[in-house]
């Protein structure tokens, strides 16, 4: 009898409206925590195959904000080659292509140190710094792609 009544809530949450929020109880039953939950994190469902998922997250999940993340105009990953066996994903990432999406980004050899990135304004002045040795390849990339200031081609092409 119990399942009977999990069940009938459950299948009433199912035939809802598409574009409707969920309430909280509803969120719970699909196992959804709509205080906790972050729109981003519907969006990587798709990784998983798991896009079945999405629609009902999308109904419980909190919008994200994004005028929260601080972005900088230039960024140096430094490091030194020394370290490159300690820490093989900082050594993919820089001889990778990746860095060239990033005109803003330098990198720097320095002897005898662990790598980190340093964030600065555009007088070039470092606003923060962050060590980086337990990252991987695809979270420096992401990390820079979020927290780095897009610059467009289009002001060289009319250098000569």
């Amino acid at each position: 009898m119990q399942n009977k009544l999990l069940i009938i809530p459950l299948l009433m949450l199912l035939g809802n409206g598409c574009n409707a929020d969920y309430t909280t109880n509803e969120c719970s039953l699909l196992g959804f925590n709509k205080a906790n939950l972050l729109c981003s994190s519907c969006d990587q469902l798709k990784k998983f195959q798991l896009t079945s998922l999405r629609e009902h997250c999308m109904n419980c999940c909190q919008i994200d904000e994004e005028k929260s993340i601080k972005v900088y105009a230039k960024a140096r990953l430094e490091v030194c080659t020394c370290k490159f066996g300690a820490y093989p994903q900082i050594q993919a990432f820089i001889k990778s292509d990746r860095p060239n999406k990033y005109p803003n980004l330098t990198i720097r050899y320095v002897r005898g140190l662990d790598p980190l990135i340093k964030l600065m304004d555009s007088s070039g002045n470092v606003q923060e710094v962050l060590a980086i040795e337990r990252w991987d390849t695809d979270t420096v990339d992401e990390f820079l792609s979020t927290h780095l200031e897009r610059i467009e081609d289009d002001y060289r092409s009319n250098l000569v």
